[in-house]
């Protein structure tokens, strides 16, 4: 099958589940941006978005297209390391034309990784999962059920902890250049990358890039300089 034997068909996959990830991180930033204004919306989203059936079905399509890309690109880095054999650390020092990010997306993929495993166990274990098992009919603490909604109250509780919101920030910092190169790299792979478009791809992808990361910092900054005290959660 062309879409795994051949380096364009992976490309591709790459790119695909990149643009999904990038327009679900759109999407949440924009959820969670709206938190600064009204709990009481931001609270009516999250419940929206609970155990219902459109949205289980939502978190399984972006489970699948999260676990192929992170796959993907671990399987794409080996190869290319393999295929330049012993001159690889020659090739990628001399190329000085090539972005920092580009020579290290294995590694803010990681980093982006675990950042995105202390957020889901922060709050996707603690309010859809929560529900998922309630509806199921598991045993879940009464406390967790009644918050399960409440994603207003998870948002104060983790970044009025400065630790939490300082380890938000660096995060943020590896997504924000993971972004900048991989929207740059899927809109060059399906095809707008001649002359004419080089530059400007750059340009929206560093603004695309840049509106998500600041959406998602604005909230641990936020509480940083003592915002969110007035909150009733």
């Amino acid at each position: 099958m062309w879409l795994i034997d051949s380096s364009i068909g992976r490309k591709l996959i790459m790119s695909i589940t990149g643009v999904f990830l990038v327009l679900f991180l759109l999407f949440h930033g924009t959820m969670n941006f709206v938190v600064l204004f009204s709990t009481e919306a931001y609270n009516a989203i999250c419940e929206f978005l609970g155990a219902n059936w459109y949205a289980l079905v939502g978190t399984k399509i972006l489970a699948i297209g999260f676990v192929v890309h992170i796959i993907y690109a671990i399987y794409l880095t080996f190869q290319n390391r393999r295929a330049r054999g012993n001159v690889s650390y020659a090739v990628s020092k001399n190329q000085k034309s090539v972005e920092w990010a580009s020579q290290n997306m294995l590694v803010l993929g990681a980093i982006v990784l675990g950042f995105m495993a202390l957020h889901l166990y922060q709050f996707w274990a603690k309010m859809q999962l929560v529900e998922i098992n309630h509806k199921l009919g598991c045993h879940v603490d009464e406390n967790l059920l009644t918050t399960a909604a409440n994603g207003a109250f998870w948002i104060k509780y983790y970044f009025s902890q400065p630790l939490y919101s300082i380890l938000y920030i660096v995060w943020l910092a590896a997504l924000w250049s993971h972004l900048t190169h991989g929207v740059w790299s899927a809109l060059h792979s399906i095809g707008l990358n001649n002359n004419t478009w080089m530059s400007r791809v750059k340009v929206i992808s560093n603004i695309i890039s840049t509106i998500i990361i600041l959406m998602f910092i604005s909230i641990p900054v936020y509480f940083l300089l003592g915002g969110g005290n007035n909150w009733i959660v």
